[in-house]
Parts: structure tokens; sequence; C-alpha cells
């Protein structure tokens, strides 16, 4: 039946079928001896007519081209600082073969810059095909440009500020021993870890109440030129846990230009009074009623808080004031007395040497450096001796309670909280993630 059906409409087709069915068998029959088949058809209803054909001519203009003189190529060559690197190693693999500027370098006043050679900076060079110097430039660690260009048979060098962008970094930790040990291990420049101590040191006793386990997060700026980090800038927002409280701290700028620290409801974190003189020490004797004195040798009250330090150590004023007092006092050898708002006043005692400006009647600031630790006096040793007064009656400096500062002005609120909201965003968002530690 089949065989009936396939003869009748063999039949029935046309010529042009019986053309179109061959060469469909003619292209399938090829497959067993060249193993792929390609099949071609015409389309119904396709109009065979040759397409015309039109030629079309235009005028480019090709670009000028400048063939360079044998001696006119230069090179820009760039050469990352290594330890143990001299300004002729250095130069070396810059490829500078020019013996009159390697002596300008060494010699020029303005490019002492380029002695200050920070391991992991780049330094880059402009030189021609004979090794000849046409320019260098290397940005110092303090965001100094230095420029040296030749000029005729001679060369200039310049210092100036370098150009830079900001960009945020955002990082976190957790305590194991100290926090310049943790901050190493997350990544976070000591300038940030000393900020942030500074920041937090109103509510935390860095020297007293760091405990393993404790935690931090910290986002802040870094300052690039070139796409090459220079140096750190401010920190923007901070968080730190310690022994199970944690502390918040948010950058605000107003329009008026007052700056500061505040909490996220706007509280500001910079009390009248800093707890310690110092930004990082160890305390060796405590304030008690009771001491052996180490030079007397005889039993007497102990009306302060003894920092051990090195000589040399900067001594911060721990409030704003005026000072009363920077010479040299019996037991105390040289020292300075604070005079604060109202009735309180500070004594800072043992130093090797006074800051400069710092005298009777002068204005200081909290955290300006007024003095530096040292041993004169009745002392066996370096150390800064610490006293708070309360009407000319000393205080236990690490338990009196410490008044606070203005919070920010009602007219600035609302441009706090719209700071404030992507900065505690971000804090929140490094809650989440592993923390670095050290051990």
């Amino acid at each position: 039946m089949q065989d009936k059906a396939g003869a009748i409409l063999a039949q029935n087709q046309t010529p042009q079928d019986r053309k179109i069915r061959l060469r469909w068998l003619v292209a399938l029959s090829t497959v067993p001896l060249l193993g792929m088949a390609v099949a071609f058809g015409i389309a119904p209803a396709t109009d065979p007519r040759p397409v015309e054909l039109k030629t079309v001519i235009e005028n480019l203009d090709l670009p000028q081209v400048t063939i360079l003189n044998e001696g006119d190529s230069t090179f820009w060559r760039e050469a990352r600082i290594q330890r143990g690197d001299t300004i002729g190693s250095l130069l070396n693999r810059l490829q500078v073969e020019d013996e009159a500027a390697v002596t300008f370098i060494r010699s020029a006043k303005h490019a002492k810059t380029l002695y200050q050679l920070v391991p992991g900076r780049s330094v880059r060079a402009k030189t021609n095909e004979d090794g000849e110097l046409i320019a260098l430039r290397y940005i110092a660690s303090d965001s100094t440009l230095l420029s040296v260009d030749r000029e005729g048979e001679g060369f200039k060098a310049v210092e100036q500020t370098a150009p830079l962008d900001t960009r945020v970094a955002m990082k976190s930790g957790e305590i194991s021993s100290s926090l310049f040990g943790a901050t190493d291990a997350a990544g976070v420049p000591d300038a940030i870890a000393t900020q942030m101590a500074e920041v937090f040191s109103s509510d935390i006793d860095f020297h007293l109440d760091i405990r393993k386990g404790d935690r931090f997060t910290v986002v802040y700026e870094t300052l690039y030129s070139n796409g090459e980090p220079v140096k750190t800038g401010r920190v923007l927002a901070a968080e730190f846990v310690n022994q199970g409280i944690a502390y918040r701290a948010l950058y605000f700028k107003d329009r008026e230009g007052r700056e500061g620290y505040y909490t996220p409801d706007g509280k500001n974190l910079r009390k009248a009074f800093l707890r310690s003189p110092l930004e990082f020490s160890r305390i060796t004797s405590g304030f008690s009623k009771a001491r052996l004195h180490p030079v007397l040798k005889t039993w007497r009250a102990h009306k302060g808080v003894d920092y051990g330090a090195t000589t040399g150590t900067r001594i911060r004023a721990t409030a704003d004031a005026t000072v009363a007092v920077a010479g040299k006092q019996g037991g105390y050898g040289n020292v300075i007395i604070l005079q604060h708002g109202g009735s309180n006043s500070t004594v800072y005692g043992h130093l090797s040497a006074f800051a400069k400006g710092v005298r009777q009647g002068a204005r200081v600031k909290q955290g300006d450096v007024i003095g530096y630790v040292g041993a004169t006096g009745m002392a066996t040793g370096p150390h800064l001796h610490y006293e708070f007064r309360v009407a000319g009656i000393q205080r236990n400096p690490l338990t009196v309670p410490m008044p606070q500062s203005f919070p920010i002005a009602a007219q600035f609120k609302n441009d706090f909280l719209a700071s404030a909201q992507p900065l505690t965003a971000q804090l929140e968002m490094l809650r989440g993630l592993n923390f670095a530690s050290a051990d």
C-alpha cells in the first residue's frame, strides 16, 4: 500500500520538484565518502535575477606620521623602592646613565626628599635612549612631590604638595595581646590605631581596660596619588567593644567648621579631660594613701599616677588650659601645672624638657604636646607623675568623674543624622565579617 502511494506521489511531481529531489539525493550520497554533508536548497519564489553591484571609491585622510630622528626617543620607567636601596641602586634600575643627573640629585638642596626612600613606594624616571635623565618624579611619605627636570644643560628640582585623592578603607580585628598587634594583623596603619585610641580615650583607658577578645571595627581615609597610597587620613567611624560594652564614634564637621567625634545619637565623645596624658604607656604606681617612696624610703601618700615611659615620650595636655607653672619645683623636678576652667588643675612632673612655647600664661588646647618624659627631681627612672586637683586637693585621675563636652548644636542635628547614616551602615556591615587576630 505504501509503495502504491509513493508511486502516485511520484507521478504527481513536477519536473522542478524532481530536480530539487535529485539535488538532495546527490548531496546525501556523499555522506559515507566525506563524513559530512552540506545541503543547499532554493527557497520557493526566490528571485534568481543577479544583484547589481556598484563600486564606490572614497579618499580617506590618513593621520600624519612623525618619524623620530635618532636620539629623540624617550621612555618612562618605574621602579619600586626595596629595603637597602640607595639613590645609586635605584637610578641603575631605572636605567639612568647620566653622571650629571646623579651628581645633581645627590647635591641639590630641593632634592633631599629622595633621601627618604620609603620601601614599597615608587619612583618614575623619563630618559632618552642613551639613558640621559629628562625628568624624575617621587612622592615622599609626607605627600611631598619631588620633580626633577632637565633645563638646557642643567637640572631643576622642585618640591610641592602632591595632588591627592581620598579613598575609604574598612577594617576589623580582635585583640589577642595588644591594640597595635591586632591592628597590624588587620592591616590597619599605626596612625589610624593611634587616632582610634585617642577617639575613645575618654571612655576607655588603653593602659588598663584592654582585654583579650575585645574587638574593633574602623572606617578611615587613605590618600592616594597616581594610584599609589601616600598617607592615611582621618578615622571616619569606629566601634570598639571593650569587656562586652560597645562604644561607637562617628566623625562630623558642621557648616561653621567645628569638627569632632560623636555617638550615633549626637553626644560629644570629647570629654572636658582626657583620662591619660600619654598616648601609650604603663602605670608603674597608682594613687594611694600609703606607698614606700622609692627615693626617701619612707611610707607616704602617693597622690598621683606614675606612667612609665622612655625619656622623650610626648606628654599631652589633658584639657584646654592656661599654663600656671612651667619650671623647676622641688621633688617634681621640671614640672608643668595647668589651670583649667573652674577649680580644676593638672600637674605633670619629672619632665626632661618643655615643649616649644610652653611658658607661664600660655594657652594650650586638649591634646597639645606640652613636654617630654624624663627623670628630673626625685625620680629613680624616666616616668611621668600626673596629678588631678580639684580646688587644690589631689583626686585619683583614674576614677574622678569627668565632665561632658557640649553635644551637636540643634541647628546641625539633621546634618549630623544624614552624615551618620552611611557611616553606621558601614560599621554594621563590618560586624558580620570575620575578625583578624594577632597572637
